[in-house]
């Protein structure tokens, strides 16, 4: 599971990432919209805060590589009832 953060402040959490193609591929996918957070997108890292909003589940992302901000792991135990 991975924090994907893209170009224009698209931040979104996955089950699945891969790259292919020049595309960044996403399955179980939620924007989160708000990260409810005090010290910053890392703190998501161990699962999502009280004031953390997601939007609705998307099954399947794909979006262009050259949107890649950067990307860091989340602990699947953590998440995994959000996702």
């Amino acid at each position: 599971m991975k924090i994907v953060v893209l170009t224009n402040g698209f931040v979104l959490v996955c089950r699945t990432y891969t790259i292919t193609d020049g595309h960044i591929h996403m399955t179980n996918v939620r924007c989160v919209r708000a990260w409810g957070t005090i010290e910053g997108l890392g703190q998501l890292a161990t699962g999502p805060r009280v004031d953390t909003k997601l939007d609705a589940m998307i099954p399947v992302v794909a979006a262009p590589l050259h949107s890649l901000v950067f990307n860091f792991d989340i602990v699947e135990s953590a998440w995994t009832s959000h996702i």
